[in-house]
């Protein structure tokens, strides 16, 4: 049996958060099956926290040669990974991508994409400049239906820019030039899924890639059994790492959307329920967290006003001292805000 703290350690040692991965960053997206990407800067910061020695970049030049991409994948979002993965894991994600899509009605979503291949033959596009293409070939349709389409049946990937996170505010997409795996096998994926963030039940692997009928696959394949404290059944990789709850963990600070926080259907081993409500908000934004103990305490933001720059603490319950946090705490915004001539930490009530 594992207690919740068992959980807790074995899923931060597969995401590099007990002590940070030595390598490159392409290995930690791996390692960690892709990070959630809504947004550019998340996933530099996501790499930080999780990667010794870590420059800004490394990553960027990941992007820039290809070995990494962002594009939509798992639960239909943004997602870093790599392009083996993408590969991989998009054909596996397809029917979930195109029953996303097939909610609306009235379109040919078949057509919808096979146009927007056409399209993007001659080159990257953003979506501001896709969409009107995409009218005149459907006219009277939502073109706001038909972008979605588009993002939704079409594999594409954002093109990456020389911009501080590698991304504008508006990014073009692209076809991949990657040639997807015309057989995957969903197992793989799932052995991806334990690998980063076991041991788990199928609801979790469900919660995290948005795949249905796990519970049969899994049952299926050469896993070990396990069950936590309230007797519901896990399924682990046979031999991965499984240190114990009581392994010291350090603090360690999470961007916002991060997946460790998102990838289980049961988010006790992280968040404790009762504070859900204050990381995630009511237009689906995941904000950033802190651990302390290998437990979410608090959420944080960076603030800038002119050359100084604040990490500002907001604890869920009782307030950490910010002597405990400083040392991981200015290193982010060191890394974060590297031009600031001024680095503070401050407490400010949770909202």
């Amino acid at each position: 049996m594992l207690t919740l703290r068992d959980l807790n350690r074995a899923t931060l040692a597969r995401q590099h958060l007990l002590t940070r991965h030595k390598g490159q960053p392409a290995d930690i997206v791996r390692r960690l099956a892709g990070l959630q990407a809504q947004e550019p800067r998340p996933p530099y910061l996501g790499v930080w926290t999780r990667l010794e020695g870590f420059v800004r970049d490394d990553l960027h030049d990941a992007l820039h040669d290809g070995s990494l991409v962002r594009a939509t994948m798992m639960r239909a979002t943004l997602h870093l990974v790599t392009a083996e993965d993408f590969a991989t894991f998009r054909p596996l994600l397809r029917p979930m991508l195109a029953a996303a899509a097939r909610r609306f009605e009235g379109v040919d979503f078949e057509a919808v994409a096979a146009v927007a291949d056409r399209l993007l033959a001659d080159g990257p596009l953003t979506f501001n400049e896709l969409r009107p293409l995409l009218l005149k070939e459907f006219p009277g349709a939502d073109e706001r239906v038909l972008g979605y389409a588009v993002r939704m049946m079409t594999p594409l990937v954002m093109v990456p820019t020389q911009d501080r996170w590698s991304f504008p505010r508006e990014s073009a997409f692209g076809l991949p030039g990657v040639e997807l795996d015309p057989d995957p096998g969903v197992e793989g994926m799932v052995e991806r899924y334990l690998a980063a963030f076991g041991p788990a039940t199928p609801a979790d692997v469900q919660t995290w890639s948005g795949l249905g009928g796990l519970r049969t696959v899994m049952k299926g394949m050469e896993l070990e059994r396990l069950a936590d404290e309230t007797g519901r059944e896990l399924f682990d990789l046979p031999g991965a790492p499984r240190p114990g709850g009581d392994v010291p963990a350090p603090v360690r600070f999470l961007p916002d959307f991060d997946n460790l926080v998102l990838g289980h259907a049961d988010r006790r081993r992280v968040l404790a329920d009762e504070f859900r409500p204050l990381v995630a908000t009511k237009n689906l934004r995941i904000k950033a967290t802190y651990l302390v103990d290998g437990f979410a305490a608090g959420t944080w933001q960076i603030k800038r006003s002119g050359k100084k720059a604040k990490l500002v603490i907001s604890p869920f319950a009782d307030p950490t001292p910010l002597d405990v946090l400083e040392e991981e705490g200015l290193a982010l915004l060191a890394f974060a805000e590297p031009d600031a001539t001024g680095h503070t930490l401050e407490h400010a009530p949770a909202s």
